[in-house]
């Protein structure tokens, strides 16, 4: 099933990939990696999921909007997910690639949101966080879309430096009131995780006991 969520102009396809087996349970966020989809998670990684399982499709892939002349960055699909936490609630992230980097963005930002953070390998992964580059990318715009060839011109060429994504992560740690809100599950090692790594201590497994890890994990109690 496919629901339609507005992000400003942007409509963004949130899809149900698998229905709830323990009703109480919370939800799972799957996001994609650069150029990708919905489609391309493993079921795998979540099959075992007590909550039900939903995937995002981020602005300009799949049956997203493409907006008009690019302008993406990794903020503004960290936009994307905020629109898609705000309708499912406290939820589990799990990202591929650039969707693992925007997840760890989102861990940091809504620590509140975010029952944990999972980092896969995927497209986009050494993409982000590059450095500084004077390189200006030339994009094929009479390539079939989705996904919009701006995207994958513009947010495979982030210049954000490490120390960005180690911030958000160590907002997530100060934060979440789990004791390991983030798990790297990569083989791929880019300076940003390298330094993130450096900076907390991550739980490291496979991507579906990864996942299963925070299955059980509650929202943090409200304030009196």
């Amino acid at each position: 099933m496919t629901e339609f969520l507005q992000h400003g102009r942007i409509r963004l396809a949130l899809h149900r990939l698998q229905d709830a087996s323990a009703p109480q349970s919370h939800p799972l966020l799957l996001l994609h990696g650069l150029g990708e989809s919905s489609l391309s998670h493993a079921r795998s990684t979540y099959a075992d999921w007590p909550g039900a399982v939903y995937a995002l499709d981020f602005t300009g892939h799949g049956q997203s909007s493409i907006p008009a002349g690019g302008g993406y960055s990794c903020e503004a699909l960290m936009g994307d997910v905020d629109i898609a936490l705000a309708q499912l609630g406290p939820t589990t992230v799990c990202g591929r690639g650039l969707g693992a980097y925007v997840a760890l963005l989102i861990a940091g930002a809504r620590p509140e949101r975010v029952l944990g953070a999972v980092l896969l390998d995927g497209p986009g992964l050494a993409g982000t966080c590059a450095s500084s580059s004077p390189y200006i990318p030339h994009v094929d715009v009479s390539r079939p879309a989705p996904p919009d060839p701006f995207a994958l011109a513009e947010l495979s060429t982030d210049a954000r430096p490490p120390e960005y994504a180690v911030h958000f992560a160590m907002l997530c740690a100060q934060a979440s009131h789990l004791p390991h809100p983030i798990s790297l599950c990569t083989r791929e090692q880019p300076p940003w995780l390298q330094a993130v790594r450096e900076a907390l201590p991550c739980d490291a497994a496979t991507p579906a006991s990864a996942c299963l890890s925070y299955a059980s994990a509650q929202p943090a109690p409200s304030s009196p």
